[in-house]
């Protein structure tokens, strides 16, 4: 369950695209509703749960793609894996580049998920595996800053040209990292007109949920040296001059200003 602490500070970044809380289960859920509508491919269910902020579940017969092949729900299947679609598409040179890719791909355990269950984020009342952010530019930097502000960790992206669904639904639990990418690049996301270009796709996975709630809390969402108030530029100002005085007294110098 995300706590009425996390949920107002989810709400407080009052984001244009809602965030999602995504769980993954063996039992069906039994608080939220099946989906009922035609059938679609996995990565545009999270813009149905953004678009009508429902409670609800879908399982593997859901799924018009292969984000059930990302979860475990179901083992490779010989014409995709061997290449064939992604060469036809264009997105490889030969069969070959897109079958190693099945090798190198992360993977929920198999037969481990029956369920994909999602709500929005601000009135979650399960105990999410991802949180999920489809932002602009300006809010991405306040959401994966906080996913770096206490721990100091790296912000990496790791992808492919297709199943994306694989990077941002099972890699980021099966490396425990946030991952991240950029709407417009992705083969099935583009095809199927998910979401305009640029936007950031942030994955944020259950263990790093302590330290983004708690960095939303403590940082600033304006970093001093961007805002235009005179008194904050009077204390980078000060800032400044502390560097210098630092810098002298180590027989150094400092070039930031």
């Amino acid at each position: 369950m995300i706590k009425e602490r996390e949920n107002k500070l989810l709400a407080e970044l009052d984001l244009k695209i809602p965030a999602i809380a995504i769980r993954f289960c063996l039992e069906k859920p039994a608080d939220a509703e099946k989906y009922q509508g035609d059938k679609l491919a996995f990565c545009q269910y999270l813009k149905y749960a953004q678009d009508t902020k429902k409670h609800f579940y879908i399982d593997a017969s859901d799924d018009a793609c292969y984000g059930k092949l990302a979860l475990g729900m179901e083992p490779y299947q010989p014409v995709t894996a061997s290449g064939q679609a992604g060469y036809d598409f264009g997105c490889y040179y030969t069969q070959m580049p897109n079958r190693l890719l099945y090798k190198d791909l992360p993977l929920l355990p198999a037969n481990t998920i029956r369920y994909v269950e999602y709500a929005p984020a601000v009135e979650c009342r399960f105990k999410p595996d991802l949180l999920f952010f489809v932002a602009d530019i300006a809010e991405a930097d306040v959401i994966m800053r906080a996913t770096t502000y206490v721990s100091g960790d790296l912000w990496e992206s790791i992808s492919s040209p297709v199943m994306s669904c694989t990077w941002m639904y099972a890699y980021p639990l099966v490396s425990k990292k946030v991952n991240h990418i950029t709407t417009g690049l992705y083969h099935g996301l583009k095809r199927r007109k998910a979401y305009p270009a640029g936007l950031r796709m942030i994955s944020i996975p259950y263990n790093k949920f302590p330290e983004f709630f708690q960095s939303l809390e403590d940082m600033d969402k304006v970093l001093i040296a961007f805002r235009e108030d005179e008194e904050s530029k009077a204390q980078l100002a000060k800032y400044i001059e502390h560097w210098q005085e630092m810098a002298r007294e180590t027989g150094t110098h400092v070039d930031l200003k």
